[in-house]
């Protein structure tokens, strides 16, 4: 049996369904439980000619320029489970199984398809085409997990967001389809979710699964039962029955709400899966306005916080969510993988270590430091919520620090 894709849930809410003019994202990521994720900031920057990129596992033709990213990834890869460009574009992925089993030789992760997108697509159309044509050429496999024993391998699905529509794109080998999105809320989770409604696909897919006796090509043409293991493609989200339900109020605060939500498993902690990582980002449809990510940095997003990021230049870089850099020795880069398992804590991670067990053997004194940090939490909304309401130009020195300074602030608090 094919081991299950992890649980991650996204979601995304337009305007009516929003709040004024907001697009609003979010992601919850599910990973092995003991997995460490960062939070990185990479500047935009230009390449010389014929340079190379090193993605996980392949290397492959740099682009001449790359914009600024801040990503949350396993701190093991070079791609992302999840992150935003300066342009105000969003993406995150979902493993997923189809009829087809993924490719265990290294090619493209999904997670390197996230970050390759954020850094060279300026809108969310542009990132999925920059995805399609990567996985044309490349292709996506190799293990999706640091684990030196088994390789797991799966297929992609990606959500893609920008302030005027977004794309969910799923993808089984190099064929893929996509739905374009620009009102109401939805959500992708661990199992194909588009059907009849595609904007675009690759230009053989239906050749293709009429070639695999998959389709008889007299029905309609239904993504999900074409390419679904068994009848498991369903409406997978209890988190979208939520986020309806505020009735156009859909806000940062409404999504953090939903991704901390334990009873309706969009916030996992099973055996296996843990919600390692949680990104909500707001971006204002008017231009004018800063598109706003918030992270946690920390697993489970019912005792993190989450803490603002904007992008202005020198923006101010944060090593207290960065991982340990291993270069060359780390066992994820040598051949054969993972024989080892490094630690790769980062301080904020430790932090959070120590107020899990204190949340669990004092009680009173843990409740006392999750009211203190959610209202350190409250306090930076309030402050992006007011930025979002000015007339007048955010000055970039305002925000330079900012997430450096939740961030600190925050383990202050530990200590």
């Amino acid at each position: 049996r094919m081991a299950a894709a992890p649980p991650s849930y996204c979601f995304v809410a337009f305007p009516p369904c929003s709040k004024d003019g907001l697009v609003v994202f979010g992601k919850n990521s599910a990973r092995p439980r003991d997995e460490v994720q960062e939070v990185v900031y990479f500047a935009a920057a230009e390449h010389e000619p014929g340079s190379k990129v090193e993605c996980t596992y392949i290397e492959i033709e740099q682009v001449p320029k790359t914009h600024a990213v801040v990503l949350s990834r396993p701190s093991w890869l070079w791609g992302a489970e999840m992150g935003a460009n300066e342009h105000g574009v969003c993406v995150a992925n979902e493993a997923v199984l189809t009829r087809e089993p993924a490719s265990e030789s290294e090619a493209l992760l999904g997670m390197d398809l996230v970050r390759l997108g954020l850094e060279r697509g300026a809108t969310a159309k542009e990132a999925l085409d920059v995805i399609v044509a990567l996985l044309e050429e490349h292709g996506q496999g190799g293990n999706y997990y640091e684990d030196g024993s088994s390789c797991h391998t799966f297929q992609s699905a990606f959500l893609i967001v920008d302030r005027n529509e977004a794309w969910i794109l799923e993808t089984s080998g190099k064929y893929w389809a996509a739905e374009k999105i620009t009102e109401g809320v939805k959500c992708i989770c661990n199992q194909l979710s588009l059907t009849t409604k595609i904007d675009a696909e690759h230009p053989e897919l239906r050749n293709y699964v009429k070639s695999q006796g998959w389709w008889n090509g007299d029905s309609d043409f239904n993504f999900s039962e074409v390419f679904s293991l068994a009848d498991d493609h369903l409406a997978c989200c209890s988190g979208r029955e939520s986020l309806e339900k505020q009735g156009g109020d859909v806000s940062a605060q409404a999504m953090i709400d939903v991704l901390r939500d334990k009873d309706s498993g969009v916030c996992v902690d099973s055996e296996s899966f843990l919600t390692t990582a949680s990104i909500v980002s707001v971006l204002p449809q008017d231009p004018s306005f800063p598109c706003i990510h918030y992270f946690t940095g920390t697993p489970d997003p019912s005792r993190s916080i989450f803490k603002p990021f904007i992008f202005v230049d020198d923006v101010k870089l944060v090593p207290k969510v960065q991982s340990p850099s291993f270069g060359n020795d780390d066992p994820a880069k040598k051949i054969p993988r993972f024989q080892e398992k490094p630690d790769r804590r980062h301080e904020l991670y430790k932090a959070h270590e120590w107020a899990r067990s204190l949340l669990e053997n004092d009680q009173d004194k843990g409740q006392k430091l999750m009211r203190i940090m959610l209202d350190l939490e409250k306090q930076g909304l309030e402050a992006m919520e007011d930025i979002l309401s000015r007339t007048e130009i955010l000055d970039p020195a305002e925000v330079v620090d900012l997430f450096y300074d939740c961030v600190d602030t925050e383990l202050k608090f530990f200590k």
